[in-house]
């Protein structure tokens, strides 16, 4: 009996250090790639689900209407890839008035977050624990926006796909 316990004991034991050792916390690099590809796949699919027809939505006149608002973001995106990269650049904003409908603004962002998200991926680990930019800023960009995009779904009574509920 007293056996069975110890073996017991250490067994419980061992599965416990295994799972703390599977929670350990995302590194600097883990983090933003993570963070990034959330908050952006959020964003495309709202992109992707917002109704074309309501695609010039404001809420007011002196707001960027709903696909301004993804132009705007992919253009965070275009900075956050060029900056990455090292290239030395401004944050130079696409104008929306060159991506006629839907398809086009969902393509442009579509290809932005590709191309931040190449860069992200050539972008060494160590680089990371120097320095988060461009990168926390182009986050919290695309997150502050997708904010933004949850209320116009709201004012135009629809709700937004992360809030729907989800099928088992």
């Amino acid at each position: 009996m007293t056996m069975n316990r110890i073996v017991t004991a250490i067994s419980i034991s061992a599965v416990a250090l295994f799972a703390q050792a599977q929670r350990q916390p995302p590194t600097p690099a883990q983090a933003i790639r993570n963070q990034f590809a959330y908050v952006n796949q959020k964003v495309l699919e709202m992109a992707r689900d917002f109704p074309e027809d309501k695609y010039g939505y404001k809420p007011t006149k002196d707001v960027r209407s709903f696909g301004d608002v993804i132009v705007h973001i992919a253009s965070g995106n275009v900075y956050g890839a060029k900056a990455g990269r090292g290239e030395n650049v401004k944050w130079d904003e696409m104008d929306p008035a060159n991506f006629k409908g839907k398809a086009a603004i969902v393509a442009v962002l579509q290809k932005s977050i590709d191309d931040a998200t190449a860069t992200l991926k050539n972008t060494p680990d160590d680089r990371f624990k120097e320095t988060l930019s461009p990168w926390m800023s182009i986050v919290e960009h695309a997150a502050e926006h997708y904010g933004q995009l949850v209320v116009y779904y709201r004012v135009n009574g629809l709700v937004p796909p992360e809030s729907r509920p989800k099928s088992k």
